[in-house]
This record gives structure tokens, C-alpha cells and sequence, in this order.
């Protein structure tokens, strides 16, 4: 991890924050402790600063903490991701909010797997634990609000036309589309599908809202790989 997040429940006192857990193994495995050592600290959705070290045990490290600085802006994007197996959940979750994404939902496609819907990946405890391993990555503290919806048409129809106002709606398809544009600095909703892609049927659905298809060439990517390949180049 290349910053230590803090939440408010860290501090003892003033601004003395304790750190146990994973993160002091963290600390020790890597940062080696040693009194009056800083170290790059954040507060969850909050701002950034530096944790000096002015006491340590074998269960935890006392920081006294200064909180300076903005976290990283957020990029202008809107994810709509159709579910994807747990495994590469996590690694969607985390590669995204690494890359500063904050507003992500996986949504039902026909393609999907209706056992994923059951998986503990999807406890609220699992999900805010790996957009904090992203966050940790990329020095960021503001979590990414994550959502799901289970039905395909009334998300489609009910919500989608509201997320789509004020952004450039654009979904990832690989046949008769675009060349993925680049440099972008406008708001941008994004649509990703399942393993195989979405139905025809889903695909004119996104297009009647004014989705445009778009490809980042001949070779067919795993989404986990997808993702921060489209997000590099729209932005």
C-alpha cells in the first residue's frame, strides 16, 4: 500500500491516531517502524497528509497526524458494468477505484451467471475492502459508490436515461463499432458487458439511449483488462 488510509475511529486523541491489524502488520513487514519515521497516511474520504511515528508495540503504532493535502481528483466517469465472475469483481473494483472511478454499477445481462448474484464478493464488507486496497494503490481517499441492480430492463429504462444526461454515453462492444476515442474531458458514461458481450437485444437497448459503440481493436480482452485499457484512453 502506498498510503495508509485512517478512519476516524483510528484516533485516540487530538490528532494521535492507533493503527492495528493489517495495517500495522503492513507497517512493520514493510515500512519498518521506528520512532519519528513519517509515513504517507489519509483519511477515508478525507484529505492526505503525513503520520509520524511516536510509539509503537507488538499490536500497534501510534502516528501523530497532519492532514494537509487534496486526495486526487476523481475522472469524470459513470461505469456500468455487467456483473462479472466474484473473482474478477474484486479485480474490477480494485483496478478502477485505482484509477479514480466513483460511481460504478454492476448491472443483470443475459449472459451473466445467475450464481454470482449469490456470492459473499457482494457483502457490502467485501466490496468496501477491496475499493480501500485501490485507494491504498493510488494515494487516493474518497470511496467509489458502488450499486447493483439485478434487473437489466428496468434499469435500462427507468434509471439510465437520468445518468446519461450531461455525459457522453458510450458502451464497449467489439463488432460494427468505433474506434475507442481518446482525450476526453467531458463527463462520460461507459457500458462494459459480460463474457461474450451483451445480447443484441441489451446492445439496442443502450443504442436507443444514444450509446455509442465503441472498440479498442481486433482482440477480445478480458473485462479486468478491459476496464483501465478504455479508461487510458478516453481519458
Amino acid at each position: 500500500m502506498n498510503l495508509i488510509l485512517l478512519t476516524k475511529n483510528d484516533f485516540i486523541g487530538g490528532n494521535i491516531a492507533e493503527i492495528k491489524g493489517s495495517r500495522l502488520k503492513h507497517i512493520i513487514e514493510i515500512h519498518k517502524p521506528a520512532l519519528s519515521k513519517e509515513l504517507t497516511v489519509g483519511l477515508l474520504d478525507g484529505s492526505i497528509g503525513k503520520g509520524k511515528i511516536i510509539g509503537f508495540e507488538n499490536n500497534s503504532v501510534r502516528m501523530e497526524v497532519y492532514l494537509i493535502d487534496d486526495p486526487p481528483p476523481p475522472i469524470p466517469l459513470v461505469m456500468v458494468v455487467a456483473l462479472p465472475r466474484p473473482k474478477t469483481l474484486k479485480k474490477v473494483l480494485q483496478v478502477s477505484t485505482s484509477m479514480g472511478v466513483k460511481k460504478i454499477i454492476f448491472i443483470e445481462s443475459w449472459k451473466v451467471d445467475k450464481s454470482y448474484w449469490n456470492s459473499p464478493v457482494l457483502n457490502p464488507e467485501e466490496i468496501k475492502s477491496d475499493c480501500i486496497l485501490g485507494l491504498e494503490q493510488a494515494k487516493d481517499t474518497v470511496m467509489p459508490d458502488v450499486s447493483f441492480r439485478k434487473r437489466f430492463k428496468p434499469f435500462v429504462e427507468d434509471e439510465l436515461p437520468e445518468l446519461t444526461k450531461n455525459r457522453i454515453p458510450l458502451i464497449a462492444h467489439p463488432y460494427n463499432a468505433l474506434p475507442c476515442p481518446a482525450g476526453f474531458k467531458e463527463h462520460v458514461i461507459l457500458a462494459i458487458g459480460p463474457e461474450g458481450g451483451f445480447t443484441d437485444y441489451e446492445i439496442s437497448s443502450f443504442k436507443k439511449l444514444g450509446f455509442k459503440a465503441i472498440t479498442l481493436g481486433e482482440r477480445i480482452l478480458r473485462v479486468e483488462f478491459a476496464i483501465p485499457a478504455l479508461i487510458g484512453k478516453i481519458f
